[in-house]
């Protein structure tokens, strides 16, 4: 499908989501974050959301009265599979890509566990398996961060990746005794 002549332009910042229609154009940057988009096919709706974490910590319950968000996977998850049910359309006719998760410093060493972008990777795959969804096209992991952009019209997303450069680690320089040169 070309491009509509009228395009509603979405930038989707980190905790976010958003659910449009075929004349949507959804874009973010990514870093360790990942985003999981959806699209319709046939109906030419889709989805994207900024995962930041992968879940809630268990000491910061959410209270009641206050609306989950697109922070965390589990609850990005829920919040664009309600907007597909409202949009009165089967989950599992949507296809699927997932982006992001890059090492933002792949220089530092790294406690065992650390690495918030393989956490974000591992619980978003975890989900899409706990919902029976197959992954289409995956560009994650690596370092550095991305540029998404996802036209709804099409289904088609565009990654722009900028690496960050492997910093070997130096050993410090010996000591050398100063000469000096007198005249």
């Amino acid at each position: 499908m070309p491009k509509p002549k009228h395009v509603l332009e979405v930038f989707i910042r980190p905790g976010e989501y958003y659910f449009g229609d075929k004349e949507t154009r959804m874009r973010t940057i990514l870093g360790s974050c990942v985003s999981m988009t959806f699209w319709h096919p046939q109906r030419l709706l889709g989805g994207m959301s900024h995962i930041m974490l992968p879940e809630r910590p268990a000491n910061k319950i959410q209270p009641p009265d206050m609306p989950t968000n697109g922070m965390y996977a589990d609850e990005a998850m829920e919040l664009l599979l309600a907007e597909m049910k409202q949009a009165d359309t089967n989950p599992k006719q949507y296809q699927v890509k997932l982006f992001g998760g890059g090492d933002m410093f792949p220089s530092q060493n790294k406690r065992k566990g650390i690495d918030i972008g393989l956490k974000n990777i591992e619980a978003v795959r975890a989900q899409l398996k706990k919902y029976g969804f197959n992954s289409q096209a995956e560009h994650v992991g690596g370092s550095g961060h991305r540029y998404i952009i996802f036209d709804v019209w099409s289904g088609h997303v565009w990654v722009r990746h900028h690496h960050l450069p492997q910093i070997e680690e130096t050993k410090p320089l010996k000591k050398k005794k100063a000469v000096v040169h007198q005249e």
